[in-house]
């Protein structure tokens, strides 16, 4: 089964809770195995900054759903718990589940570009990553540990 990497981030509400019930709901689904969590941290927003702190983190998964599938896992995690798109670009958000890498596939479709188009750019994405996988290398792009030392 491919392994998946998916970035975790809160704003609003009770952003710990809502991320770790996140991470519940997509073990809850029969395709996804959870392999490890990792820590969440403090991080200013991006883009739009006058916005609260956002709580970021990343899990790793193997999952039996194509890339496809799993973002509308994600997408369904959101609407679970609230997550409410207004057509505000980098705005506040109860919850933001973004999937980073699926295994070494490169996907560009109408909706779904993996690896995240913008991961080499965002140490709040990059961090966890790391943590969990010290050695990922994300698909067409490089080492992630690599790519957090050029952040600097």
């Amino acid at each position: 089964m491919p392994r998946a990497y998916v970035g975790l981030g809160a704003n609003l509400g009770p952003r710990e809770v809502t991320l770790l019930r996140a991470v519940d709901l997509l073990a809850a689904e029969p395709e996804i195995e959870v392999l490890a969590v990792s820590q969440l941290r403090e991080t200013d927003p991006v883009g739009n900054v006058d916005q609260p702190t956002f709580l970021n983190g990343a899990v790793v998964v193997e999952t039996g759903f194509t890339a496809r599938d799993l973002l509308d896992a994600l997408l369904r995690v959101e609407q679970e718990l609230g997550r409410v798109r207004d057509g505000v670009h980098w705005g506040p958000r109860t919850i933001d589940l973004d999937l980073l890498v699926y295994g070494d596939e490169i996907v560009d479709e109408p909706g779904l570009r993996v690896p995240h188009p913008r991961l080499h750019e965002r140490r709040f994405a990059l961090e966890p990553l790391v943590e969990l996988e010290p050695e990922l290398e994300i698909p067409g792009v490089g080492k992630a540990v690599e790519l957090l030392e050029q952040l600097v």
